[in-house]
C-alpha cells in the first residue's frame, strides 16, 4: 500500500469522510555547506521523498492530529497556552501560531499524516512537516500567504516552538522546489534562480549513503563554528567596513587578519570563503553540462569540512575515500556533519559497484551497513488531491 492510500485509510477510519491531500518534499544541498548563516549562496534541491498530509477543516477551533509513522494522536486549541506536549505534533501547532501572527486565519481541522523521508539523514524531515502543513492551512482558509512567507512560517516554527535556530534553507527547497530544478539562493537576499539538474539525462545517479552515525558534539561544535566566523568576519570589517559577514570578504581580505585571529577562527573563514565560491562554480559549471568539475568541486567541499571546518568524522572520510578511490564523479559530506550521509554522483556503470562496496568495506570497517537512498530532483509543498 503506498504512502498516500495508507493515511487515507486512516483518515476515513478516525474522522469518517475524505479531506484534501497535500504533500511537500526533503531536500538534498548540492554544495554549499555552512554557507547560509555567513550570508551566502547554497544549491539544494526538492527530493522524492517528504511528507503527505490528508486534512479538513472540521468547524471547531481544535486541531485533531494522527501520525501515522508514530501511531500517535495530538489534540490542541489555536492559542499560545496551547502548545502540545507531543515534540512531534508542535511543528503543527508552531505552523498554526505563525499563521495567526502574521494575520492569517487558522480554523480547527483534522488531519493524518505520514513520511518517507529517512530520519536523521540529514534530509529535513521537520521542513518537509511544516511546509506542508504551512502549504495546506494557507490554502484551506483562502489566506494568500506567498510561499517566501509560507518559508519564513517554518524557519519561525523551528525558532519559536521546536528550539533550532535554523537558517532559512530547507524551509524554502520544502516550498520552491521544482522537478528537475537545483535552486541557488542568496541566503542574505532571498534572491533565487534555478538550474536545470537532470544527472539521469547525462548518465549520472544522485545517491546518499548513511553512516547510520550520529556524533553527540554536533549542537555545540556548530554554534563555536557560528561563532568563529563571525570572529573572522568582525575582525576583516576593521579594515573594510563594508564586510557585514563572511559573504561579502575576499580571500586576500582574510589573510589580511591573519595574526589578528586564532588561527581555528581562520581556518573556518577559509573554508567558507572558499565554499562560497565553489557554489558559483558548479552553477556555472551545470550550465555547461559540465558534471566532472561540478563532481570535483564536492570533493574539494569534503576536504575543507574535514580539515578546515572540521565536521567530517572518520565514518564520513571513509566513504569519501572509498567514493573517490571507485572513480565517483563527485561525493561529499551532506549537512551540518558529525554524521549523517554522503552525497555521491555515480556515473550509471559505476553505481552498483559502489553501492556494492560501499556496504561490504563499510560493514567490515564499523560493524554495520550503510544504508542507500537514491534521490530524484522533485517538486516542493503543493496539493495532490
Amino acid at each position: 500500500m503506498d504512502i498516500q492510500a495508507k493515511i487515507h485509510q486512516k483518515f476515513t477510519e478516525m474522522y469518517g469522510e475524505d479531506g484534501a491531500v497535500f504533500a511537500s518534499a526533503g531536500r538534498i544541498n548540492l554544495i554549499g555547506e555552512h554557507t547560509d548563516y555567513n550570508g551566502g549562496y547554497v544549491f539544494p534541491g526538492a527530493i522524492d521523498k517528504g511528507i503527505v498530509a490528508e486534512i479538513k477543516l472540521n468547524g471547531t477551533d481544535r486541531v485533531n492530529l494522527y501520525s501515522v509513522d508514530y501511531d500517535a494522536r495530538s489534540s490542541f486549541g489555536l492559542e499560545e497556552s496551547d502548545k502540545p506536549a507531543e515534540a512531534w505534533a508542535c511543528y503543527v501547532f508552531g505552523v498554526c501560531r505563525e499563521t495567526i501572527k502574521r494575520g492569517g486565519k487558522v480554523a480547527g481541522f483534522d488531519a493524518a499524516f505520514a513520511g518517507d523521508v529517512p530520519l536523521g539523514a540529514g534530509l529535513s524531515s521537520s521542513a518537509a512537516l511544516e511546509s506542508c502543513f504551512a502549504f495546506a492551512i494557507n490554502e484551506l482558509n483562502g489566506n494568500g500567504i506567498d510561499k517566501f512567507e509560507l518559508a519564513r512560517i517554518g524557519q519561525s516554527t523551528e525558532h519559536n516552538y521546536c528550539g533550532v535556530k535554523c537558517g532559512i534553507m530547507d524551509q524554502f527547497a520544502s516550498c520552491f522546489g521544482k522537478a528537475g530544478c537545483l535552486i541557488r539562493l542568496n541566503c542574505k537576499t532571498l534572491e533565487y534562480k534555478y538550474f536545470p539538474f537532470d544527472p539521469a539525462a547525462h548518465g549520472y545517479r544522485l545517491v546518499l549513503v548513511d553512516s547510520c552515525v550520529k556524533h553527540e558534539l554536533a549542537s555545540s561544535a556548530y554554534n563555536k563554528r557560528r561563532l568563529s566566523c563571525e570572529n573572522a568576519a568582525a575582525a576583516i570589517r576593521k579594515n573594510h567596513p563594508e564586510v557585514e559577514t563572511l559573504s561579502d570578504s575576499k580571500r586576500l581580505w582574510l589573510e589580511e587578519v591573519r595574526g589578528e585571529i586564532p588561527e581555528e577562527d581562520f581556518l573556518r573563514a577559509e573554508y567558507v570563503i572558499g565554499e562560497l565560491q565553489r557554489v558559483l562554480d558548479v552553477c556555472d559549471a551545470l550550465e555547461r553540462d559540465d558534471f566532472e568539475t561540478a563532481g570535483e568541486m564536492m570533493y574539494q567541499t569534503h576536504f575543507g569540512m574535514s580539515k578546515l571546518y572540521e565536521v567530517s568524522c572518520e565514518e564520513l572520510d571513509f566513504l569519501n575515500k572509498l567514493a573517490r578511490k571507485m572513480d565517483v564523479t563527485g561525493s561529499r559530506v551532506m549537512g551540518g556533519g558529525f554524521g549523517g550521509c554522503t552525497i555521491n554522483l555515480v556515473k550509471e556503470e559505476l553505481y552498483q559497484p559502489f553501492i556494492d562496496a560501499a556496504k561490504s568495506q563499510f560493514e567490515a570497517r564499523f560493524g554495520h551497513a550503510p544504508k542507500i537512498y537514491d534521490v530524484v530532483i522533485s517538486d516542493g509543498a503543493r496539493r495532490i488531491a
